[in-house]
């Protein structure tokens, strides 16, 4: 066992505390990266505070990394000592269950978290990337690009690809209008992504404050939903809507933004159920579905195909002992567009 150097929360009441603790040795699979970035993923916060209920402490959070290969097992083929190396939210699953499938192996069981999870002996609990080092299977490590900046690529782990995703599935392109709802962490790069596959964008935000930014990134079209001459200017527009808020809305009312056939896509994860009318629906065919992340397969492709049309996250790099203020700034939406904590101000 190493020892290894985080942040830490030890109860959902209490914030983030410096953290000493036990990395498991790296195995002939293995990969070490040393650590040079994590991003802060609001799920970080909903489960640092136990808010999904199923938490367990101490739990070091993260899993937007980018760092360093420094090690490799002997059966290691695809990294080298040196390589720049990505993790994202899970870091083994089943390899041996009938139902495997590595392009949606994110949605199958006997996935393991980067953190608040348990490796695959059901015993070990895993840690995440606020921390100086990590131990992870080659499987389940990205290689980033050489051209993307690792501080601004480390989001792309969780919010990359959590956009990435759903736009591929749902076939974002030429021709399609898409419309992002929310102009947060997720929602800047799905305008980004969305604009580099070559449809048309449109933001949904509660305001025009973040107006100049969204247009700058990629958008077409920029509506306040907090004016209610947007859902009657735009009835019936949209081939997609990729929801990225946590919050409450009016789910029947961005429906009826839906061409007939369209799609709404939740990613974000509101805390009440959505209350949605049948008619909502069934009155154009459409559809109102689920994302999460990506595989491992998929993240690679959206790596790569940020690395071509040179996208990254907009970031605000943060020392570490400043995690607990950056949570609150965080809930209060006061960041454009992720927190991403320099690991090296652990020393």
């Amino acid at each position: 066992m190493a020892l290894a150097k985080g942040y830490a929360a030890t109860d959902a009441s209490k914030p983030l505390v410096p953290f000493t603790f036990e990395r498991r040795e790296p195995g002939d699979d293995d990969i070490v990266i040393d650590i040079k970035y994590a991003g802060i993923c609001h799920s970080d916060i909903h489960q640092a505070r136990n808010e999904w209920g199923n938490s367990t402490f101490p739990m070091v959070p993260g899993h937007e990394i980018a760092g360093i290969v420094t090690a490799v097992g002997k059966n290691v083929t695809s990294f080298k000592v040196g390589d720049r190396a990505g993790v994202g939210c899970f870091v083994n699953s089943c390899t041996a269950c009938k139902t495997r499938d590595v392009d949606l192996e994110q949605y199958l069981p006997g996935l393991v978290g980067t953190y608040n999870s348990f490796e695959a002996d059901g015993v070990t609990p895993t840690y995440g990337g606020y921390s100086d080092h990590i131990v992870v299977k080659e499987g389940y490590v990205m290689s980033i690009p050489e051209n993307l900046p690792l501080d601004a690529a480390a989001p792309l782990m969780c919010a990359g690809i959590t956009l990435y995703s759903p736009l591929r599935h749902w076939k974002a392109g030429p021709g399609k209008k898409v419309a992002i709802v929310g102009m947060g962490g997720l929602g800047h790069m799905g305008v980004k992504l969305a604009h580099a596959m070559g449809a048309h964008v449109t933001v949904l935000s509660q305001s025009l404050s973040k107006k100049e930014d969204g247009l700058k990134f990629g958008a077409d079209e920029y509506y306040a939903t907090s004016d209610a001459e947007t859902f009657k200017t735009l009835a019936g527009s949209f081939d997609l809507i990729i929801c990225t808020v946590s919050a409450g809305i009016d789910w029947n009312a961005y429906l009826s933004l839906l061409k007939v056939e369209g799609s709404m896509v939740l990613v974000g994860a509101p805390e009440n159920p959505v209350p949605v009318h049948a008619f909502a629906l069934i009155g154009g065919r459409k559809s109102l579905s689920g994302s999460a992340i990506g595989s491992i397969k998929e993240t690679q492709e959206m790596l790569d195909f940020c690395a071509e049309h040179d996208i990254v996250a907009d970031i605000e790099v943060i020392d570490i002992k400043d995690v607990n203020e950056a949570y609150e700034r965080v809930l209060k939406s006061d960041v454009r567009y992720r927190f991403v904590i320099d690991i090296a101000t652990l020393n």
